[in-house]
């Protein structure tokens, strides 16, 4: 009486949520002239505008993202973390990470945003 039978319950749930989660993952990095923290301020308002909540992890340079069930999962995450002087001086790099099927979107949009700034800017 212990175990559900099999094809049912908590692990197929889990099975479900990690396929999900697989699919709908978006990982991405981008070089800006912008400084960190205007970069993760920047990716704050982006994602509140949004309807994510955001803001600053405890660890320095990071920002979460959390939103809503979306699709089959109950919710999503992501994180965006901007590392300062790569490479050349003044030069960011900017990891974005996370999953969820509009919350991917929403993550290639800013990543796009941030391609598009630096290619208009001199």
């Amino acid at each position: 009486m212990g175990q559900p039978p099999s094809g049912t319950g908590p692990a197929l749930d889990r099975e479900a949520m990690t396929a999900e989660m697989t699919r709908t993952t978006f990982q991405r990095r981008v070089v800006t002239r912008l400084a960190p923290d205007d970069v993760l301020e920047r990716a704050i308002a982006f994602f509140q505008a949004r309807g994510y909540r955001a803001g600053r992890t405890g660890r320095p340079h990071q920002v979460y993202v959390i939103g809503k069930a979306e699709g089959t999962l109950p919710r999503v995450t992501a994180e965006i973390l901007a590392q300062p002087n790569v490479g050349r001086g003044g030069v960011t790099l900017v990891t974005v990470s996370g999953f969820g099927p509009r919350l991917r979107e929403h993550l290639a949009a800013f990543v796009q945003e941030l391609r598009r700034e630096r290619r208009s800017s001199p």
